[in-house]
């Protein structure tokens, strides 16, 4: 192996005692709020160190076979990375799903810095297990598990990825308003928004939309709605509709269903303010999405890879 040839980029993320810190610019600072609001500063502090010990030994195992690489997951979106580039992510398992998107077929390891904390999902390994999993890696000896992603295309040449979920809707509590297009089907719809789920993202927004129309099902008398999570490599999407409200002008039949890859599936933006299309959680790094403006949602043409 020539240490030189491959380059490691170890993602990290800020610590809620690191958000704190910026923002009262001190750590006695963040002391005194914590406590003052009732809180156990321990908890923050022990957070804080367990993470950057988890990153210090990463990084120190690294070092070892490859070059080093760390970026906050901040500069992401901006980032370029090489065909040969092996990706660590040390954090929650929303930073994986967050950095998998940017990448193009290049091998991406989860790491858990603390395994009492996380329960993670996409975090397989723990900082101690580099020694054994990234030579292997390197070496292309690795299990892979493949993770079907969503794809959202606008008129406008807006392109936007999702790893576990796509929100359309409007960035207030308003109501969003619609068209929402489903092969030969269409309907103008007022709701709080459309929720695209991934096989991954199945077992997240999807299952939380599941569990409270099973509950409500099971207060009126019915048996519980079934759920079902889609494995992550299927190529399938589920699509939910949020609240949607019936009115002389818009309609509820088209409110929930798979988005299979044959299938042509358009939303057309009636908000004139306000209306936007964010993935995983990232509000910050919306799409406008005015008037006029349309969607098609489709599965994703390249799947990450998640070392297991």
């Amino acid at each position: 192996m020539n240490r030189g040839m491959r380059k490691v980029v170890i993602v990290t993320r800020h610590t809620r005692l690191q958000e704190l810190i910026f923002k009262y610019n001190t750590k006695e600072q963040v002391r005194f709020y914590i406590e003052h609001m009732g809180a156990d500063f321990a908890d923050y502090e022990d957070e804080d160190i367990k993470y950057q010990n988890a990153v210090a030994q990463v990084y120190n195992t690294v070092q070892n076979f490859a070059r080093v690489q760390v970026v906050d997951r901040g500069f992401i979106p901006n980032m370029v990375f090489g065909k040969e580039d092996v990706v660590l992510c040390v954090g929650q398992d929303g930073l994986v799903a967050n950095v998998m998107k940017y990448l193009d077929g290049q091998p991406l390891i989860g790491i858990n810095p603390d395994q009492a904390r996380y329960d993670g999902v996409l975090l397989p390994f723990g900082a101690g297990d580099m020694n054994m999993v990234l030579p292997e890696v390197l070496e292309g000896r690795n299990k892979v598990r493949e993770v079907t992603m969503a794809d959202a295309q606008t008129n406008d040449g807006q392109h936007m990825l999702a790893v576990n979920d796509l929100f359309i809707g409007c960035r207030t509590h308003s109501s969003a308003r619609y068209e929402l297009k489903i092969n030969q089907e269409k309907e103008v719809q007022s709701s709080s928004g459309i929720i695209i789920s991934t096989g991954l993202g199945s077992t997240g927004w999807y299952r939380s939309i599941m569990e409270q129309v099973s509950r409500i099902a099971r207060q009126f008398g019915n048996t519980d709605i079934p759920y079902k999570a889609v494995s992550w490599e299927e190529d399938k999407l589920i699509y939910s509709v949020r609240e949607p409200f019936p009115s002389r002008t818009t309609q509820t039949n088209l409110v929930f269903g798979h988005i299979c890859p044959k299938d042509n599936f358009q939303i057309i933006s009636q908000m004139p303010n306000h209306g936007v299309i964010f993935s995983d959680g990232m509000e910050e790094d919306a799409i406008r999405f005015p008037s006029g403006t349309a969607v098609r949602i489709h599965i994703a043409d390249k799947k990450g890879q998640l070392v297991v």
